[in-house]
């Protein structure tokens, strides 16, 4: 199929279509709302059910509901409005209830501001509500990865019984780049949806059962997430002397970065997470060594990602510094990424861990 120009969001929400969403429920909120302007007119067209939700709390239990009867739910938001529905994705987790979540991240504590940020990492990442829970967590960093990973999302929240997160960021939704979409999935029976027999349904095919085992065998799944869902970008991590880790559009920029540094005889690497979690901790044992540091490279205020580098990097036996470049709003520059590399082959930035 040709190549067309799309904006973020709206690539996102076709490329949901094709692979498979027939239903979604969602709420206005600034940087996400093109994604429910979209599909408010295009799920209509092609035979798919569309609801504005009168807030977000309701719009997660709508999907919740409807992913549960079988379909293939999608709900999306941005900063605030996504911490409203964090009690629904527990109960999501805690029934094996697969939807898919996009968060179009906005900066800041609170209501935050319009710019663009990663400040929603720990929330997505780290299981944001009551409970011990994980949904898989993609972090694309152009509007053709984007349109990829909405179009897989479903296949994958499916196989594990788990929610998915698609964390995109403000300015990749509203940026527009060439895309090449995806064909139409053609439908598949789910036979663990509830039919209104008894004969299927949650008491029948939940993987989080209530009762003894069921933490263990939840445990399990999570385990074989880990092992199968390792996804990375790298540069050149066989001699780096450091290694810069990124995702999103921050990760673009410093994969442009050490290329351009490379170029300049500096040995610099590059690890790009297209996964948040599971965490791609299998990129790690390909790096130098002789290693001399990492560094996080991230748009939050006082470093999120960072924690997660440094506990990575201690896991495979790096026992050197490991620096944060919060660069706060917005997204750094290639002439700032490699201001602050060069700090660190200086001595000049303390390490965060």
């Amino acid at each position: 199929m040709a190549k067309k120009l799309w904006k973020g969001n709206e690539a996102v929400a076709e490329a949901a279509i094709r692979g498979g969403c027939n239903f979604f429920a969602g709420y206005p909120i600034t940087p996400s709302t093109e994604v429910l302007e979209y599909l408010s007119w295009r799920m209509p067209q092609v035979d798919r059910v569309f609801i504005q939700a009168e807030n977000e709390i309701a719009s997660i239990n709508m999907v919740s509901g409807a992913s549960a009867c079988g379909a293939r739910a999608l709900t999306a938001t941005s900063g605030p409005g996504g911490s409203l529905k964090v009690e629904g994705m527990s109960y999501a987790a805690r029934n094996s209830i697969p939807y898919v979540l996009l968060n179009v991240q906005r900066w800041g504590t609170g209501l935050g501001a319009l710019e663009s940020g990663q400040t929603d990492y720990f929330k997505e990442v780290k299981g944001g509500g009551h409970g011990d829970f994980k949904n898989i967590v993609y972090t694309p960093a152009s509007v053709q990865e984007l349109a990829d990973v909405a179009y897989e999302a479903w296949d994958v929240a499916e196989k594990y019984r788990v929610g998915v997160t698609i964390l995109t960021e403000a300015y990749l939704g509203q940026m527009m780049e060439e895309v090449e979409m995806p064909p139409f999935k053609d439908p598949v029976p789910r036979d663990w949806g509830i039919d209104g027999t008894g004969r299927f349904g949650l008491g029948k095919h939940s993987v989080m059962m209530r009762g003894p085992g069921g933490m263990a065998l939840q445990g399990k799944v999570y385990a074989q997430i880990r092992a199968e869902m390792q996804r990375w970008e790298e540069y050149g991590l066989e001699d780096a002397e450091y290694v810069l880790v990124a995702f999103g559009l921050p990760g673009r920029v410093c994969m442009d970065a050490v290329k351009r540094m490379r170029s300049a005889g500096v040995k610099a690497g590059m690890i790009r997470p297209k996964l948040v979690w599971p965490f791609p901790e299998d990129a790690f044992k390909r790096v130098n060594p002789q290693v001399k540091g990492f560094a996080s490279i991230e748009s939050t205020d006082f470093g999120m990602l960072v924690e997660d580098v440094a506990l990575c990097a201690k896991k495979y036996g790096f026992h050197v510094p490991v620096y944060c470049y919060a660069h706060g709003k917005g997204v750094p520059g290639v002439s700032k990424v490699t201001d602050f590399y060069h700090s660190m082959e200086n001595g000049d930035v303390k390490e965060a861990f």
